[in-house]
């Protein structure tokens, strides 16, 4: 091994093999490591080269076994037994190896998975590269944080099932969702699935980076997004400053025509006269009119004035007919019963209004349908 003695002396190969404190005889194996690692070694060499490296691997001093661990973590020469040997070691030895060695195959990475426990998994979880068969088996045996790491490592290789599998396995989990909402390609499947798991800040990310059907993202952002705030219109209308709500709204960029006309169709008569006051820049009391006692013109006007699209006026007028001509009874189911009417007026007018904002109207009698025959049971 000239090319290997030329750095070392006998005595350091001495010092090594024979003796002296764990400290000498790890910065020895230091030494020899980092000149096998960037040598060029002929066959003969590399084999003694190998030979030394299994002496250092079965020392008795952790010191030395660790600055073998460390020093050709990354080093394509470190045999596949050895590299097996640290990965069973103790973690100081064992986890630089498992971490980064690309000597490992697949094989081996599915051993120290089923055998090596949720600290080495997530030493696995964050290597450079990992197969889609690894990823799966992180996914299929290993706990949350671990499943989370490997989803968050874009140089991981996912199938759509595995993907699919994290989120059955954490549907309730935060970090985990995070972490695959965030990789830098998703399958459509599980976009279109994890889009329903998420918080807002979650869908806006995954609507600005990855792809969706374009169905699946006009649901979502005339949808999904107005269907939430229609949650925060219900508390609205238990509350007594309606024109606070409804100002933070513009202010915001949330008070469209189609929240309004969804409101409307919900009942919340309140939160629309309030909601036509702040974009007509007319007082309350004079919207309040013009919706109610003005005659036919009075809404018309206020409605232009709001600057709200022409087409869906007519749906505008019916919702509004439809609340005066409905009397509350009192009993129970009223508010159902008279979202069922709105809608059925609505719908009388469906020239007016969009296919999106139509199909959500079928929706919603669907869901009231369901509501009543529960009900009735």
């Amino acid at each position: 091994m000239a090319t290997t003695r030329a750095a070392l002396t006998t005595d350091d190969i001495r010092m090594l093999v024979k003796g002296g404190t764990p400290d000498e005889r790890a910065l020895a194996a230091h030494k020899l490591c980092r000149k096998i690692d960037r040598a060029e070694l002929s066959e003969d060499e590399r084999l003694q080269a190998q030979e030394i490296l299994r002496v250092m691997a079965a020392d008795a001093a952790e010191l030395v076994r660790r600055a073998l661990a460390v020093t050709l973590k990354t080093s394509p020469l470190l045999p596949p037994d050895v590299a097996n040997r640290l990965a069973r070691d103790v973690e100081s030895v064992s986890l630089p190896v498992i971490s980064f060695s690309p000597v490992f195959t697949d094989q081996d990475l599915a051993e120290i998975i089923r055998l090596g426990g949720p600290v080495r998994q997530m030493a696995i979880a964050r290597r450079p590269k990992l197969s889609s068969k690894i990823t799966g088996l992180l996914v299929d045996q290993a706990p949350e944080d671990v499943v989370a790491a490997v989803c968050a490592n874009d140089n991981a290789r996912f199938s759509d099932l595995a993907l699919q599998k994290a989120l059955d396995r954490f549907a309730k989990s935060e970090t985990v969702l995070q972490a695959v909402a965030y990789r830098a390609v998703l399958p459509l499947s599980v976009t279109e699935r994890l889009i329903d798991m998420v918080g807002d800040q979650l869908r806006e990310h995954i609507l600005d980076n990855h792809a969706l059907s374009a169905e699946r993202a006009l649901e979502i952002i005339v949808g999904a997004k107005e269907r939430a705030t229609l949650d925060l219109v219900d508390q609205a209308g238990r509350t007594a400053d309606p024109k606070a709500f409804v100002a933070h709204l513009h202010r915001v960029g949330r008070l469209t025509p189609s929240l309004l006309l969804r409101a409307l169709a919900h009942g919340h008569m309140t939160f629309v006269e309030w909601g036509l006051a702040e974009l007509a820049g007319v007082p309350h009391h004079r919207t309040w009119l013009m919706v109610h006692d003005a005659g036919t013109l009075g809404l018309k006007a206020v409605y232009e004035r709001a600057g709200l699209p022409s087409r869906l006026f007519p749906a505008f007028r019916a919702g509004v007919d439809a609340y005066h001509g409905m009397e509350f009874d009192g009993r129970p189911g009223e508010r159902e019963r008279f979202q069922e009417h709105m809608l059925q007026r609505f719908l009388t007018s469906s020239q007016a209004v969009s296919r999106e904002e139509s199909d959500y109207l079928l929706d919603k009698l669907d869901r009231l349908a369901g509501f009543k025959a529960r009900a009735a049971g």
